[in-house]
C-alpha cells in the first residue's frame, strides 16, 4: 500500500470552515454562561431561581428535541440549507433575548436559540467532505475550536459584559450567527456528490444498530461525566485558594496543552487501524483521572494535572465518537445517525448536571468523582465490542476527495 495520504485542499477548507461555524456559534453561547445568572437578578422575574435555571437549560432541551429531525432533514434537503436555516433561527432567538424586558422573554429567546440545532448537519457535512482516514482529525479540529472558544469566553465574558452588558452579548451572538451564515454560503465548499444513492435506512435500524449504540452510550457517558465534574471542580479550586476570576489560568493551559497531546495518539491509531484500542485507552485514562481527583488532588497544582489528563482523554473521545458514527452509519442516513448521537449527547449533559448536583449536595464532591469513575468504567467493556472500521471503508471516498481538491 502507498504511504498515508495527506488531507486535500478541499478537505482542509471544508473542515476549517465548518469548525469555524461551530466556533462562532458556541462562542456566542459560552459568553453568556459566566454572567447570566448574576445579571438576571436585576431583571423582572430574575429573582426566581427556577426561571433562571429554565432560561439557561431550555436551550439544551429544544436542541436535544430537534437534533434528530434537523439531522434527518439535512439528509433529505441538503446540509447547507439546514445549517443556514438553523443559524437564522439561532440569530432570531438571540435578538429576542437581547430585546427582552423580563426573564420570560429571555426564556423564549433561549428556546429559539436551541431550536437552531445544526450540530448533526455540520458533523454530517464534515463526514461528507472528508475521507475516512482523515475524519477523526477533522472532528478533532471541531472539538479544538469548541474547547478554545470555551477557554476564551472564560477570559472575555466578564470584560465584554462590563462594556456592553447582557443585551450587548446577545446582540453579539446574533452577529456571530449571521457571520456563520456568511461562512456557509461563501467559504464552505459545495457538498461532494454522494457515492451511494440508496434509500435512507429506516430510523429504527439506525437507532438500534449495536455499533452505533456503543458510540451513543459513550458520548452520553462522556458528557454526563463532564457536567458532573464541573459541578464541583470550580468549588474545589476556590476551596484550594484560587479565586473564581483566576480559574481560567488553570483551564486555558490545560485545554491548549491537551490539543497538542491528543493528536499523536489519534494519528497513530488512524494510521494503524487501532481506533478501538484508542477508545479503550482513553476510557481507562478517564477512569484513572476521576479516581485521582477523588483521592490525589490535595493542591491546585495536582488538580491542574488531573484536569490536563481529563481534557486529553475527553478530546480524544470527543473527536473519535462522531468520526466512527459517520463511518458506521449508512451514508444515506448519516445525518439521522448523527442527530441521534447529538441528542444522546444533550441528554448526557442534562443527566450529568442533575446527578452531579444531587450527589454533591447529599454526599460531597468525592461522591461525584466516584460516580464519574464508575460510569466510565461501565462503558469501557462496551468498547471491547467495537469492531475496527474495515479497510475497504477507510479507503472509500479517496477518489472523490482528491478530485474535489
Amino acid at each position: 500500500m502507498s504511504a498515508p495520504s495527506r488531507m486535500s485542499a478541499a478537505e482542509i477548507r471544508a473542515s476549517t470552515a465548518l469548525a469555524a461555524i461551530f466556533a462562532l456559534r458556541m462562542l456566542g453561547l459560552f459568553l453568556i454562561l459566566p454572567v447570566f445568572a448574576v445579571h438576571a437578578r436585576g431583571m423582572p422575574g430574575g429573582d426566581d431561581a427556577m426561571l433562571v435555571g429554565i432560561a439557561l437549560g431550555i436551550y439544551g432541551l429544544t436542541q436535544g428535541v430537534l437534533q434528530i429531525p434537523m439531522g434527518a432533514a439535512s439528509d433529505r434537503y441538503g446540509r447547507k440549507q439546514v445549517i443556514v436555516a438553523g443559524l437564522s433561527v439561532f440569530a432570531l432567538g438571540s435578538i429576542i433575548a437581547a430585546l427582552a424586558g423580563d426573564i420570560l422573554w429571555v426564556i423564549v429567546g433561549r428556546a429559539l436559540q436551541g431550536a437552531g440545532a445544526i450540530s448533526a448537519a455540520v458533523t454530517a457535512f464534515i463526514a461528507d467532505s472528508t475521507r475516512d482516514e482523515h475524519r477523526t482529525k477533522a472532528m478533532a479540529l471541531v472539538g479544538a475550536s469548541i474547547g478554545l472558544t470555551f477557554a476564551v469566553s472564560l477570559v472575555a465574558a466578564p470584560v465584554l459584559y462590563a462594556a456592553i452588558g447582557l443585551g450587548g452579548l446577545f446582540w453579539m451572538t446574533a452577529l456571530l450567527a449571521l457571520a456563520g451564515i456568511a461562512v456557509v454560503l461563501w467559504l464552505v465548499p459545495p457538498a461532494p456528490a454522494r457515492t451511494e444513492n440508496g434509500e435512507a435506512a429506516h430510523w429504527k435500524s439506525v437507532a438500534l444498530d449495536s455499533q452505533l449504540l456503543r458510540l451513543n452510550a459513550g458520548i452520553f457517558t462522556l458528557h454526563a461525566v463532564q457536567m458532573a465534574m464541573f459541578v464541583v471542580v470550580p468549588v474545589l479550586l476556590v476551596e484550594l485558594g484560587l479565586p473564581l476570576p483566576q480559574h481560567w489560568k488553570i483551564y486555558l493551559p490545560a485545554v491548549l496543552a491537551s490539543f497538542v497531546l491528543m493528536m499523536p495518539p489519534i494519528l497513530m491509531a488512524e494510521r494503524r487501524g487501532r481506533l478501538r484500542l484508542l477508545l479503550l485507552a482513553a476510557g481507562a485514562l478517564m477512569v484513572a483521572v476521576q479516581l485521582g481527583l477523588r483521592w490525589l488532588a490535595p493542591s491546585v497544582a495536582m488538580l491542574a494535572f488531573w484536569l490536563l489528563l481529563f481534557f486529553v482523554a475527553f478530546n480524544i473521545l470527543e473527536a473519535s465518537f462522531p468520526s466512527l458514527t459517520s463511518r458506521l452509519a449508512p451514508a444515506s442516513s448519516r445525518g439521522l445517525a448523527l442527530g441521534i448521537y447529538n441528542t444522546t449527547q444533550s441528554v448526557g449533559l442534562a443527566v450529568g448536571a442533575a446527578v452531579g448536583g444531587w450527589l454533591a449536595q447529599h454526599f460531597g464532591s468525592g461522591s461525584v468523582f466516584l460516580f464519574a469513575a464508575l460510569a466510565m468504567a461501565a462503558w469501557v467493556p462496551m468498547a471491547l465490542g467495537m469492531r475496527e472500521v474495515p479497510a475497504r471503508t477507510r479507503r472509500s471516498g479517496v477518489a472523490m476527495a482528491d478530485g474535489a481538491g
